[in-house]
């Protein structure tokens, strides 16, 4: 990336992860936020949002389904997985929308390429934008200067372009010394570019400390959802963001990338973990926001789905169609978004996989449509190549 701004000093400074949760944060001159989660590995979608009432299910992976009793029920054919029982508490506020049998254009079983194909948003290696910069650089600038802000090992190809997004650490991850930042600041002030870059940096760390420390306000928001904080993993930085989100004058659009979705083998034990993970974060994103919960939609996608049968170490294989998930103040949920393909062994794609009915670029497109208003060419330029994805409509409330 060019360097700009505080990218310097704050790239300098600390970097950080919660666990196996990274997170990027970008400034828009927009009330509107929109929060995104990479699922890095391949979340199992049928695991997740189960078609119970499919008659195939039982015989293609048994082992992989759990008691109907223990299942969230979303109304018949379908129920969240028992890890997911705050998102199933929102979807009966129809503020989750699940989109099921989803997938990208590509039809790569490389966890590699079909990553690179969800972040960049177009089917071509060698792209080095990702779609939710090129979203940023659409927006109007209502006359508000950038404040890019990064946590984690490096920034995320969705976020990567010619927007710039620098780095952001939460308080208690390895923070430097005061003295540290002021010697930074010194040896680099002389520095055009480097100097300018770091004092720009020290004033925003400012910014960020001062919101995320201050005591919070008293509002309407039903906080019982919520769990308790964690030492690591997404509901950790989940309340950086949101906490940030919220604020006045402070970023609009987040990143998230959450990893350990390749469940190969034991995925009935191993996958309960991710996805309480999953759902405790989107609790703490509720929280934080507070009244800013009301204009946010959290879109949750991951690169590809699993096979539909269970494989010989209790686990699953690299498949196709998956899961998406809306949530958000904003979002038209309470309800299931799928032409469902079936699972009678002739419908699976090529014999193995659930079959995909609906494009992952299709529902991004949606969302960031209504969310922000974007003119059709707008919408071309931050997915181009994609006339054969139009958007779905009926994703939002007005």
């Amino acid at each position: 990336m060019a360097l700009t701004r505080r990218a310097s000093l704050l790239g300098l400074a600390t970097i950080a992860a919660a666990g196996r949760a990274k997170l990027a944060l970008a400034s828009a001159p927009t009330e509107q936020r929109l929060v995104v989660v990479l699922l890095r590995g391949a979340l199992d979608g049928m695991a997740a949002v189960v078609p119970y009432g499919d008659p195939n299910l039982q015989s293609l992976r048994a082992a992989l389904v759990p008691p109907q009793s223990a299942l969230l029920d979303l109304g018949g054919f379908f129920a969240f997985h028992p890890a997911l029982k705050n998102l199933h508490a929102l979807y009966q506020k129809n503020e989750v929308l699940p989109v099921h049998a989803i997938a990208g254009p590509y039809r790569t079983r490389s966890h590699f390429e079909a990553q690179d194909f969800l972040q960049t948003g177009i089917d071509q290696v060698g792209i080095t934008s990702g779609w939710l910069n090129r979203l940023i650089a659409e927006l109007p600038s209502g006359g508000v200067t950038g404040q890019g802000l990064a946590v984690g090992m490096g920034m995320p190809l969705l976020l990567r372009g010619a927007t710039p997004v620098a780095s952001y650490a939460p308080a208690g991850f390895a923070k430097p010394s005061p003295a540290l930042y002021a010697n930074i600041a010194a040896l680099n002030r002389p520095d055009p570019a480097f100097g300018p870059a770091i004092a720009e940096g020290l004033r925003a760390a400012r910014f960020d400390h001062a919101t995320l420390d201050a005591p919070s306000m008293d509002d309407d928001t039903d906080h019982t959802m919520a769990p308790p904080p964690q030492a690591h993993g997404f509901p950790t930085l989940a309340r950086a963001a949101g906490t940030l989100l919220a604020a006045p004058g402070g970023p609009r659009i987040a990143a998230f990338q959450l990893e350990g979705w390749d469940t190969h083998g034991n995925q009935m034990n191993l996958l309960h973990a991710p996805l309480a993970d999953l759902d405790a974060g989107i609790a703490t994103l509720r929280t934080a926001l507070g009244p800013a919960w009301a204009s946010t939609t959290i879109l949750v996608m991951t690169e590809f789905g699993r096979t539909a049968r269970i494989n010989g170490t209790h686990g699953t294989d690299h498949g196709t169609a998956t899961v998406a998930f809306l949530a958000g103040g904003r979002v038209a949920g309470g309800k299931i978004r799928t032409t469902w393909p079936g699972l009678n062994p002739t419908k699976l794609f090529q014999n193995r996989d659930l079959a995909p009915t609906a494009d992952i670029r299709s529902l991004a497109k949606g969302v960031i449509q209504a969310q922000f208003h974007l003119t059709p060419a707008a919408l071309a330029r931050v997915f181009p190549n994609s006339s054969d994805a139009p958007p779905m409509g009926g994703l939002l409330r007005a």
